[in-house]
């Protein structure tokens, strides 16, 4: 096997890993995860994944991240739709609101937030993980979108920042009542009309006024 090769099947056996540590911490928590469990989810030896990732401890973490950089990825790909380009704002801020909602109620997204929910108590830094790697810059992206609409003179916000706080709540606290911690499933027709109430709110308080 040439070197590229090599390498490529190690990335790929590293994620294979993650993978599978996932779905085992995220079903059976933290201190019940064995790594053999983990090993054979993935198809690989138990000294595979010691190899790779040094204790259960380190994969843990190291599964937590991946999952905040895989919900970045997802999320930033949503709120980059919102150019302000020859657009219907109203239109564009409720198809991104939806799809927004479709990450956050995503059964992934849910189980990596009970997940965190349970062994926060041992692990209170990964809090600060999923924050500073994902929510954040989620947050902070959505901000730059915004203050654009703000300067091109289609809204009103004096801190685009403190603005795309509240997109979000407005978005994440009705489906977190109706989601109930991920163990109900929310239709699309919930998801679309949390979010046409969210921007009909939202551009009370920011849109632009005539």
């Amino acid at each position: 096997m040439s070197g590229t090769g090599t390498a490529r099947g190690r990335i790929d056996k590293r994620q294979a890993i993650l993978d599978a540590a996932f779905t085992v911490f995220a079903r059976e928590g933290y201190a019940q995860a064995g790594v053999d469990v983990i090993a054979a989810e993935a198809g690989v030896a138990k000294a595979t994944v010691y190899s790779h990732y040094g204790d259960k401890e380190s994969l843990f973490r190291e599964t937590v991240s991946a999952s905040a950089d895989r919900a970045l990825a997802e999320n930033l790909a949503v709120v980059e739709r919102l150019t302000g380009a020859g657009e219907d704002l109203r239109a564009t801020l409720e198809t991104v609101g939806s799809k927004l909602l479709e990450c956050y109620c995503a059964d992934r997204s849910w189980a990596l937030r009970r997940l965190l929910a349970a062994e926060t108590g041992q692990f209170p830094d990964l809090l600060d993980v999923i924050h500073t790697r994902a929510a954040d810059r989620v947050a902070e992206a959505l901000a730059d979108r915004l203050a654009r609409l703000t300067v091109s003179g289609h809204l009103r916000t004096a801190d685009p920042l403190l603005a795309a706080d509240q997109f979000f709540a407005l978005l994440s606290g009705p489906a977190d009542k109706r989601a109930r911690l991920g163990t109900r499933r929310t239709p699309d027709a919930e998801l679309r009309a949390i979010a046409e109430a969210a921007v009909d709110t939202f551009l009370k308080a920011f849109g632009a006024q005539g």
